[in-house]
Formats: structure tokens, C-alpha cells, sequence
């Protein structure tokens, strides 16, 4: 599967984003997703994550309260909506995909190496 993620930019701080992440490819209850950051100098860490079936989440604790991760199975698409944004979520955002099986939809993923799949990133950036 390849995925394309889409709709960084550039925002003040408090403003708000929300970036997607198309899949070429059905991932209906079959993927587990995720979105990753890499700022300058520092390692990707992960910051959302959504389980395959979409009723199971995770958050970072620095982002939890003010991100918000989704999945539109019909579409294909996942999302992350950024809101009270700050110059720390400065970086590049991947999104990640991990094949999973019917046994397991309700399972979510934070480290870099549970997933196979990466889009290319998107900038985001937030002015102080």
C-alpha cells in the first residue's frame, strides 16, 4: 500500500491543522495506522495512532488534549486534527501503516519498526 499524506502548512501558534493520509489501497480493518513527527535533530517519535478497526487510540503524552486521530475506512483515509498548536509541533508528520489480521483490529502501535508502510511527510510549521 502507498500512502500520501497531505495538508501541512504554516500556522500561528494556538491555530489549528488537520493533515491526511491517503491510502492507494483498501485498508479497511486490515491496517493499523499511525502519525509520526521528526523535528530537526531529534528522533521520530510517534504521536497518534489508531487501530485497524478505529475504536482504539493512542497519544502522546505532549500532544494528548489537543490532537485528534481518525480513520475513514470508506475513503481510505486517515487523519490528524492539530488544534492549540504550538512551536514544538514544528516538524515533518509521517504517516504509517501496519498490516494487521481480523484478530487484531483493536490493537494500536507506537513504535517506528511495528510498521511497513510509510508516506513521504508533510511540513508543518508554527510560528510563535
Amino acid at each position: 500500500v502507498q500512502l500520501q499524506a497531505s495538508g501541512g502548512g504554516l500556522v500561528q501558534t494556538g491555530g489549528s491543522l488537520n493533515v491526511s493520509c491517503a491510502a492507494s489501497a483498501s485498508t479497511n480493518n486490515m491496517y493499523a495506522m499511525a502519525w509520526f513527527r521528526q523535528a530537526p535533530g531529534k528522533a521520530r517519535e510517534c504521536v497518534a495512532a489508531i487501530s485497524s478497526s478505529g475504536k482504539v487510540t493512542y497519544y502522546s503524552d505532549s500532544v494528548k488534549g489537543r490532537f485528534t486521530v481518525s480513520r475513514d475506512n470508506a475513503k481510505n483515509t486517515t487523519y490528524l486534527q492539530m488544534n492549540s498548536l504550538k512551536p514544538a509541533d514544528t516538524a515533518v508528520y509521517f504517516c504509517a501503516a501496519r498490516a494487521t489480521s481480523t484478530s487484531l483490529t483493536g490493537m494500536v502501535y507506537f513504535r517506528e519498526n511495528s510498521y511497513d508502510y510509510w508516506g513521504q511527510g508533510t511540513q508543518v510549521t508554527v510560528s510563535s
